[in-house]
């Protein structure tokens, strides 16, 4: 069985630690790629495979697609009641090391911008170079 896919619970630093109001962020993910690969029996070439991020209102999702979709999907990450922003998505990108293997990443447009830190709220003029 792997040991390297975590539970990782998050709390908020603004709550006190016996609060009521305390609110918790589960993370699941796998920080060892090539183990898990391995265990799957896929050898692991990286620029055979990106990295699909999906993010909606309470949930972050990441997940292994095969360039040629010869071989399943597989999930890598899952984060329940983490809000769509981009300390929480640069978070689970660094959880599951993705800097380390540069696989392409695919995602909507709205993770995309929240990546290259442009403003989400206001979509006539999302950078400041479109005005």
């Amino acid at each position: 069985m792997l040991t390297t896919c975590f539970r990782h619970l998050l709390f908020s630093s603004t709550s006190a630690l016996l609060s009521p109001s305390l609110k918790k962020k589960s993370l699941v993910f796998c920080s060892d790629i090539d183990g898990l690969l391995k265990e799957l029996r896929i050898a692991h070439e990286p620029n055979e495979w990106r990295l699909f991020v999906e993010a909606s209102k309470l949930s972050l999702k990441a997940v292994f697609l095969n360039n040629g979709n010869e071989l399943p999907s597989i999930p890598v990450a899952h984060a329940v009641y983490m809000k769509e922003t981009y300390h929480n998505v640069k978070q689970l990108l660094e959880m599951i090391n993705c800097s380390q293997y540069g696989w392409q990443i695919c995602a909507d447009l709205k993770v995309v911008s929240q990546l290259m830190s442009l403003q989400l709220r206001y979509t006539k003029y999302c950078c400041f170079l479109c005005l």
